[in-house]
């Protein structure tokens, strides 16, 4: 099936290693030392001239001007096509929003005909797909041509996110604070979690878990080394998810484990209300050592999400209403 394509089966493949790579990137697309590479040459690039709102991200420029402008501001990622009449809503729609948004973010319009890794690497499931990435961050966006009123709240939810990660726009020009930015030293590195790191992208997720919870030993109040250990059980449970996972769980509404399943295969394609909504419902009607099984499945997802994304505090709520 082409990229963004829509499939007529509820099925979802077991990930390859690429996918599992595309799944880490999902909750955060650089380990500790790409996003100090990052945020350093996003420093030393200038920053979008006034009036660049909207650009064209492909393969070749991905890095640059979507993962690294990142860390100077909000980059909206459209992932559309010719033959995708939604799109044709949608994306006229994003760029006059980009326009009226004198710079507070940046639009990136991906063809995923002719980026196909791009799409790939996302796991796009069906288009038009919009995605957002602040700070080297991919945070999960929406699915269809939504009603002009819901986009904007969801950019509002956006900008309040960079907001609390420390960007405030692009600066028009270039001026005005680049230089600066771009003398000032980058964060050293913590030795620690690059060797952790290796050892997830090598696979070797037993290893990498060892070494994040070393460093959970010596500073069990490390938030970094805690999502990461979540995000190492969420890419081993991906590793050796079942190919008919989401077909499974229909067929046995009772197995909490083939529900869980299911679910992780839900996230790793980015249909995150379905993963969520589902063990809500699980959680409804569930008691019990199962019941708290579930719930903690929710609040790693939560986790992994992180508060910013749009999606959690009414997750939370319904969870909550589950539960009482």
């Amino acid at each position: 099936m082409r990229p963004g394509a829509r499939s007529g089966s509820s099925s979802t493949p077991a990930p390859s290693p690429a996918a599992i790579a595309a799944m880490s990137g999902a909750v955060d697309l650089g380990a500790v030392k790409a996003r100090s590479e990052a945020a350093a040459r996003a420093a030393a690039a200038p920053a979008p001239s006034a009036g660049q709102h909207v650009i064209e991200a492909t393969e070749a420029n991905f890095q640059a001007e979507v993962l690294d402008r990142s860390f100077q501001v909000p980059v909206l990622l459209d992932l559309w096509a010719d033959w995708c009449e939604p799109c044709k809503q949608l994306s006229p729609m994003l760029e006059k929003l980009a326009g009226e948004s004198g710079g507070s973010w940046i639009l990136a319009t991906i063809d995923v005909e002719a980026n196909q890794r791009i799409a790939q690497m996302l796991q796009v499931q069906s288009i038009p797909t919009v995605f957002a990435v602040i700070g080297g961050q991919l945070v999960p966006g929406f699915q269809g041509a939504l009603p002009e009123a819901q986009v904007r709240e969801f950019l509002s939810a956006l900008l309040e996110a960079a907001s609390q990660a420390g960007l405030s726009g692009a600066a028009p020009n270039g001026a005005a604070g680049t230089v600066e930015e771009a003398a000032a030293p980058a964060e050293p590195e913590d030795e620690r979690f690059t060797t952790a790191e290796d050892a997830l992208e090598a696979g070797d997720f037993d290893l990498a878990a060892e070494r994040y919870q070393a460093i959970l030993s010596m500073e069990p109040a490390n938030t970094e080394a805690q999502l990461a250990l979540r995000q190492v059980g969420l890419l081993r449970r991906l590793s050796v998810l079942p190919p008919d996972a989401i077909v499974a769980a229909a067929a046995t509404p009772d197995d909490v484990e083939a529900q869980l399943a299911a679910a992780d295969a839900e996230l790793a394609a980015n249909d995150i209300p379905a993963a969520l909504g589902r063990l809500i419902e699980l959680v409804r009607r569930l008691r019990g050592g199962e019941r708290t099984l579930v719930r903690d499945r929710l609040v790693e997802y939560f986790e992994l999400l992180g508060p910013d994304d749009p999606r959690v505090p009414p997750a939370r709520r319904d969870l909550a209403n589950a539960l009482f």
